[in-house]
């Protein structure tokens, strides 16, 4: 494999651009391969030496990279040698149960940009995040199992799926949460339990509903300068079957708002002198890379590498991150979202869509 730092290769991943290769690599690119809005990797592109790079060999070149891309996204669930191919090491169990149920970790529309990360990422045990959109509604959902076993795997399984299931029969916030904890519950006893945060967004009003379950509170990066920790009263996590209801808390965004859910691998871990990563730490570097203009699966992709480097390159608990950032209620520009999500330019329609999504059965704009 290509290392991403350092690297052409690394360059067009990044970014999302195509890059052309070294002098000792004339007629050659490397080109990104996309799976909606989540980058899988990169392709090489071998051309005859004198070949120019116009628009059309451009566009021509973005059409294979996609096209790659959707082959390999619809073979990959039954190819146990693709799998083997783009694994670095080993996985555990627990990591192979979460990555088969979890969404792609990049998302976005004309509204929202959704974009997740989750480390290590191959011994992962406890950590699972969901998001979902119905209509205008944004759904999110972070869970963090106790333990770093197998078991803990799988209660975050359950955590999830009781939570998709509930959700799905339009179900609201703290009903979901009430069914998660009879799942856990009846399955466990109350010898498992898992932290999380179930939250709702308005992607027309910005209007954020959300409950906490034992879980450290949302934060809310704004105008790319200011961190800001939303605030609610905590219910205990679900499974400890202690008879308290949840909170439903209301906050507001505003246009360009980042949202953060995030466990406390994050912000917990510590160096070799035992002092924590810390809250602030965390938002900084957000807000830095935020005004360096990077596409925002990368921002994530260099925290988790920051953060591994501050942990010595090890972490004792699972360390995870979902990243919202709402438009406000004028849709951004296509150009807008490619440069947050990392697309190649020219992947989205001309025009910004007048709505973000249609019921079905309506008149389609």
């Amino acid at each position: 494999m290509v290392r991403v730092e350092g690297t052409l290769a690394g360059r067009a991943f990044q970014t999302g651009a195509i890059v052309a290769g070294s002098s000792a690599e004339t007629g050659q690119w490397w080109v990104p391969m996309l799976d909606g809005t989540e980058r899988l990797g990169v392709l090489r592109a071998t051309a005859a030496p004198d070949s120019e790079m116009d628009a059309q060999a451009a566009q021509e070149l973005r059409n294979l990279g996609g096209l790659v891309a959707l082959m390999m996204v619809s073979k990959r669930g039954g190819s146990d040698t693709y799998a083997r191919l783009v694994r670095r090491r080993r996985m555990n169990v627990a990591a192979e149960m979460e990555w088969r149920v979890m969404p792609p970790r990049t998302f976005a529309t004309d509204r929202v940009l959704i974009s997740a990360v989750m480390e290590p990422a191959y011994e992962v045990s406890g950590d699972v995040f969901d998001y979902a959109i119905a209509e205008e509604t944004v759904h999110l959902a972070l869970f963090d199992a106790m333990g770093h076993d197998t078991a803990a795997g799988l209660t975050a399984n359950l955590a999830l799926a009781a939570s998709r299931n509930h959700r799905r029969q339009d179900c609201g916030l703290l009903e979901i949460a009430e069914a998660v904890e009879r799942s856990l519950v009846a399955q466990f006893g109350s010898n498992r339990f898992a932290t999380g945060i179930l939250a709702e967004l308005n992607a027309g009003t910005g209007a954020l509903t959300w409950t906490s379950l034992g879980h450290p509170s949302p934060v809310i990066i704004r105008k790319g300068r200011t961190a800001m920790t939303l605030s609610c009263s905590p219910a205990p996590p679900m499974g400890t079957d202690l008879g308290v209801p949840p909170t439903l808390c209301r906050d507001q965004l505003e246009p360009g708002d980042r949202l953060l859910l995030y466990t406390d691998g994050i912000t917990e871990a510590r160096d070799h002198k035992g002092e924590e990563f810390g809250l602030d730490s965390f938002a900084d570097f957000l807000i830095q890379h935020h005004a360096d203009g990077l596409p925002v699966p990368e921002t994530l992709r260099r925290l988790i590498r920051r953060h591994l480097a501050y942990h010595d390159g090890r972490l004792e608990d699972d360390a995870t991150v979902l990243l919202l950032e709402w438009s406000g209620p004028t849709p951004y520009r296509p150009a807008r979202v490619e440069a947050l999500a990392g697309l190649p330019e020219h992947t989205t329609p001309a025009t910004a869509l007048p709505t973000p999504w249609t019921t079905p059965g309506t008149d389609a704009p």
